[in-house]
């Protein structure tokens, strides 16, 4: 039997497959059969399937029990493609492709769907335009062919697959949801906000807040309206911009700490209190739907939930099932391990390599053992702070670890001046826009990115701009964040093999950090599987290097325990 087959899903709710052969084309007939779990089911021996959208397709899978071993995902291949050959944007839709293919009209690409609050059928709907397969085959033979093209064509195919994988991991875990408690949710809800009023209105906690707001500035003030408190701290003689932590805290006010308390605990009552409890957690699980590659450099985002945005304190909540455990592990100075790996300084190289802190090691060599200067140093090379402290340090880390530096400001002048900035693996920076500086919107990013908690809000707004220099920091960042994304993924695809034979699930993973629910026995392998994964993808990303990519673990019945 063939090892790779094509898969399209019909219009009567059946699926058209056939093998491929080594060109990519069927080297068997196309059957038409009307069950999708029982098509792949019955080839057991199929290690990749080619098909349109993961998205589409694995769900349904998912919900009869059947697993897919590895995929081709053609959309999200046309996606890194598109980018690669500088044309992000684009529709990317598999319809598109096949446009582009025959020189017909090309067809926008279809809205993004919002996920629904406590319920996945939203994940089972058929996505976009059902083609036939001869045509998806046309596409894939196409892709074949561009993949050829690239800059470095094994490292394009390597992200690509990797892409894919990240394509499977996300609707399995977004199958498995993550471990709730709602006990002990509302149990926390209650002891930070008191109790709940009739009608919705604010708990009694906020709204005690909200009379000691009220009665240090004299008058009545909502502390939710930004704009009713920036007026009465000018009312009291107190200029102030705005209403943000950093700038309220320097004020001498006997308003400032009851409003500093009302805001934190406002937050949580707004999205994690007791409507989202209700609306996203369900049988002992929150499942945010997890969007692999949400964002241009690779990162990952969650539609709808806030599932990358889960405060410490409500953290209490993620507990493992009876006799299973958490297994968190956090990637350890992710950034500056990668900067090594990609730019081969020797140096970095070496000190990314040893047992001992990495930031402890830099300043060793480069700040007289001053670690905080080295940490700046380092994260200020790859966010681009050149300015004041960070261009003294960056020149001392420029005398150290000069082609690390130089990596990093060769991206940042092509980012300035408009040419493709890549990760290791290919993914690419999008060209600077024109006419407008509305970067979040010109990239495509899915509305999802906006509400997370990684940094990738905080990049968008230079990286299209018109603004050179805005757009020069953010190639300088995405060369290193965006391979490690890369990385990422083939840490989650090995994590993932490691884990089918195990009865461990992989239940969240936001940028250098995953979370493994398994059996308590099984643990101690699902840490030594995390290790081992961390170190293959090193060598699969970036080849032969000393660097080293540990990661920290804690093995807990509740996340909040492993911080």
């Amino acid at each position: 039997m063939a090892d790779r087959w094509a898969l399209a899903p019909a219009e009567d709710g059946g699926v058209d497959v056939a093998p491929l052969g080594p060109d990519g084309l069927p080297a068997g007939p196309v059957r038409r059969e009307a069950d999708p779990a029982e098509a792949v089911r019955s080839r057991p021996g199929v290690t990749r399937w080619v098909w349109r959208s993961t998205a589409e397709v694995y769900p349904r899978l998912l919900v009869t029990g059947v697993r897919v071993e590895r995929c081709y995902d053609i959309e999200a291949a046309e996606t890194l493609l598109l980018g690669h050959e500088g044309r992000y944007g684009e529709p990317r839709s598999a319809a598109a492709a096949l446009a582009r293919l025959r020189g017909g009209p090309v067809p926008p690409d279809p809205p993004q769907r919002s996920a629904e609050p406590g319920s996945q059928s939203s994940l089972f709907e058929p996505q976009g335009v059902h083609l036939p397969l001869a045509d998806l085959l046309a596409v894939y033979a196409e892709q074949q062919r561009r993949h050829d093209s690239a800059e470095h064509p094994d490292r394009m195919r390597l992200l690509t697959a990797a892409e894919s994988a990240g394509m499977l991991v996300a609707a399995e875990m977004n199958r498995a949801g993550l471990p709730w408690s709602a006990e002990v949710h509302r149990t926390l809800l209650h002891d930070l906000l008191g109790e709940r009023y009739a009608g919705g209105g604010e708990p009694r906690r906020l709204a005690e807040l909200a009379e000691e707001v009220s009665t240090a500035f004299g008058r009545r003030v909502r502390p939710d309206l930004p704009a009713d408190v920036v007026k009465a701290f000018a009312q009291a003689g107190i200029k102030v911009s705005s209403t943000r932590r950093w700038e309220i805290e320097t004020v001498d006010h006997p308003a400032v700490k009851p409003l500093l308390e009302y805001k934190k605990l406002y937050r949580i009552w707004v999205a994690h209190g007791w409507s989202w409890l209700q609306d996203w957690v369900r049988e002992g699980r929150f499942r945010p739907e997890f969007l692999a590659a949400g964002t241009v450099t690779g990162r990952w985002v969650t539609n709808g939930g806030g599932g990358l945005q889960i405060p410490k304190v409500i953290r209490r909540a993620v507990v493992a099932d009876p006799g299973w455990r958490l297994v968190v592990a956090d990637a350890d100075q992710m950034e500056p391990r990668v900067l090594a790996a990609i730019s081969r300084d020797p140096g970095l190289m070496e000190v990314a390599g040893r047992e001992s802190d990495l930031y402890q090691s830099v300043s060793d060599r480069a700040f007289s053992g001053d670690r905080s200067q080295a940490k700046l140093a380092v994260l200020g090379a790859v966010y681009g702070q050149t300015s004041g402290d960070g261009l003294k340090n960056l020149a001392a880390l420029r005398r150290r670890f000069p082609r690390a530096v130089a990596y990093v400001d060769d991206a940042a002048r092509a980012g300035e001046e408009g040419r493709l900035v890549r990760t290791w693996l290919g993914r690419t920076c999008p060209p600077a826009a024109r006419g407008t500086d509305d970067a979040t919107e010109e990239a495509g990013i899915p509305a999802a990115e906006a509400d997370q908690s990684d940094d990738s809000a905080a990049w968008v707004p230079g990286y299209a701009s018109t603004n050179a220099r805005a757009r020069g920091r953010f190639a300088r960042n995405f060369v290193v964040q965006g391979s490690a994304a890369d990385w990422a993924l083939l840490l989650l695809a090995a994590l993932r093999r490691t884990c089918a034979e195990l009865a461990a699930e992989l239940v969240f993973f936001q940028h250098d950090e995953v979370i493994v629910h398994c059996p308590a026995e099984e643990a101690e392998a699902v840490v030594a599987a995390i290790r081992e994964a961390a170190a293959l993808a090193g060598r699969l990303t970036f080849g032969q290097t000393p660097v080293r990519f540990p990661f920290t673990t804690a093995v807990v019945e509740c996340y909040a325990d492993a911080k």
